[in-house]
């Protein structure tokens, strides 16, 4: 078995026999041919835009059993007023986070809300 220097020697002779390549790579004792042409500005880049998520976020809840058992109540009744299958608590969270966020009165009902809870 060989030591660790004897793989090492080895090694460097296997590549001192090795014949060089057409183009060294990143070795920097060999200095670049110098460029006749003028070098290119790269390409204009457009305006910095925010990166917008394409996926969606989830977002959790906890509620108490009555609130749940009651939510998963109204759900069923809704279904079947709407002739659906189901309403999911996903359609139901989704639609009131929309309103909540265009109905100014709505948003201003859940902050006293929120604000009495506390």
């Amino acid at each position: 078995m060989s030591t660790a220097a004897e793989k090492i020697k080895a090694n460097a002779e296997r590549l001192r026999q090795k014949p060089p390549t057409s183009k060294p790579a990143g070795d920097p004792a060999v200095l670049a041919e110098p460029q006749t042409a003028t070098p290119q500005p790269p390409p204009a880049s457009p305006a910095k835009q925010p990166i917008v998520r394409q996926k969606t976020v989830r977002r959790t809840v906890d509620l108490s059993p009555t609130a749940h058992r009651a939510l998963d109540n109204w759900q069923r009744d809704t279904a079947d007023r709407l002739g659906l299958a189901r309403v999911t608590g996903q359609e139901v969270l989704a639609a009131l986070v929309d309103r909540l966020l265009t109905d100014p009165e709505l948003g201003d009902h859940i902050t006293q809300t929120i604000s009495s809870h506390q």
